[in-house]
């Protein structure tokens, strides 16, 4: 009987094989593909995102690894976007950033939210680069800074804070959506009666009340989560729902001053255009994951593990959703328009 490790490198020659065909039959600007080892294929659409987002990239290569931090998360995961990015025609290996987030508790052979996984990959950086400078600038990248706010209805009385979200969790309804009106329902104030009532310091006992988000600025990335998986009875369901997303997205033209907190940062721009979509397909307890990616020369790829090929945006459309057969947006991604992006 073959070893595992002997099967595995077998494994990955004919992958190496199999993906340098398909490189070279649709012109993929760079792209590679990735081998499912197991169910790593919500980690390799991450990668393809996190390779695409070159920000991310600039930051990583700038960074003088000490002794200690070998075979940690943000190594590994630089380790492998070179490679990415590298790549000649002989393939490209993640295992070992595969078998990392393995030692950290992502385990490869377990069904993973990939909202989850970025989140952890993000909190990996932060936790295990020792150039904390860095690792707060990649933070930097994703971060979205928001005012917390509470209003007692009774008192008026308006309790804030600050927070920030490095994905912006956005809510769907089951009929049609617009991400631009899922964008405006986040920031909506949201009332607090019955049993969701706060105890209010002033009135000295619980009252209804008003919740919400303010902005307080925006980042160089911008991530939205589509919230798709839903409990409901005792059961999980996934929103196979409509989700319209545009390529370009004006943040101005969506937002009204009430919901801009005063402390909120002025942009110059507040136009995104979308890079990378991370789609789901499947229900919600068992699925795949793929991506669709844009390259720096705004030709759309679509990425399903070890295949890529090159797509237009209308097959980009289809990931909107409405139907069970089709894969759904899950996750979307934005990028500041060059002349207002800056890693720092």
């Amino acid at each position: 009987m073959k070893s595992m490790k002997r099967a595995l490198m077998e494994g990955s020659s004919l992958s190496r094989i199999r993906c340098c065909i398909l490189r070279f039959r649709s012109g993929t600007q760079g792209l590679v593909g990735l081998r499912n080892y197991g169910l790593s294929c919500c980690v390799n659409a991450l990668l393809q995102s996190f390779s695409a987002t070159w920000e991310m990239v600039d930051l990583l290569d700038r960074w003088n690894p000490v002794d200690k931090e070998n075979g940690s998360v943000p190594l590994q995961l630089r380790k492998t976007l070179v490679t990415m990015r590298d790549f000649s025609g002989h393939g490209t290996h993640h295992w070992d950033f595969l078998h990392c987030l393995n030692r950290h508790e992502i385990s490869l052979h377990i069904q993973q939210d990939a909202v989850e996984v970025f989140l952890s990959i993000l909190n990996f950086i932060q936790q295990q680069m020792h150039d904390k400078t860095l690792a707060q600038k990649i933070q930097c990248l994703y971060k979205v800074d928001v005012e917390t706010y509470l209003q007692c209805t009774k008192c008026s009385n308006i309790y804030s804070g600050t927070s920030f979200f490095l994905c912006l969790p956005l809510t769907i309804r089951e009929t049609q959506n617009s991400l631009e009106d899922c964008v405006r329902l986040f920031f909506e104030l949201q009332e607090l009666r019955g049993k969701d009532e706060c105890y209010c310091e002033r009135c000295g006992e619980k009252t209804p009340s008003k919740h919400g988000f303010k902005l307080i600025s925006l980042p160089p990335v911008l991530c939205l989560h589509l919230k798709r998986v839903r409990n409901s009875g005792g059961f999980t369901k996934k929103l196979h729902s409509q989700v319209s997303f545009p390529e370009t997205l004006n943040i101005s033209g969506i937002l009204t001053a009430e919901v801009l907190s005063k402390s909120y940062v002025h942009q110059s721009d507040s136009q995104y255009n979308l890079y990378a979509v991370i789609v789901h397909s499947g229900c919600a307890l068992c699925g795949h994951y793929t991506a669709y990616i844009r390259q720096k020369d705004t030709s759309w790829y679509y990425a399903n593990d070890d295949y890529i090929k090159q797509v237009s945006w209308a097959e980009v459309q289809n990931a909107y959703g409405g139907s069970q057969r089709d894969g759904t947006a899950y996750m979307l991604l934005y990028r500041r328009t060059l002349k207002d992006c800056s890693s720092g």
